[in-house]
């Protein structure tokens, strides 16, 4: 019952910003860009948990994994404004990201942290 509450509340959000992105497509990048999967993630973590540490190492690792995934909402735009189709343009954004990913967490190991 807990999952379907999950999935539920998730989809929601999803439809939501989907929703108010067609006819305000600033208002429906906002409901995007907040953190609201990583809030709903460590609500769900902790309910299911009540873990301090593995929540704190979710968090860390949330953080870290953000920021290389920022690239892209740059990359897709610039690659459709000169004239790359949505889906090449958002593979390319995604497979940015992933090598960022990689990247990052090689440079988080040779500091000593692994996520």
């Amino acid at each position: 019952m807990f999952f379907l509450l999950k999935v539920m509340l998730s989809g929601l959000m999803i439809a939501l910003a989907s929703s108010v992105a067609k006819r305000y497509p600033a208002a429906g990048a906002l409901i995007a860009s907040l953190p609201l999967v990583s809030i709903f993630g460590m609500l769900w973590l902790w309910q299911e948990t009540h873990d301090a540490e593995r929540m704190q190492a979710h968090i860390f690792a949330t953080f870290w994994y953000v920021l290389p995934s920022l690239p892209m909402f740059l990359l897709i735009p610039w690659a459709m404004k000169h004239g790359m189709a949505f889906y090449p343009a958002l593979l390319g954004g995604c497979g940015l990201t992933f090598g960022l990913y990689m990247a990052t967490m090689g440079v988080l190991r040779w500091f000593g942290y692994s996520l």
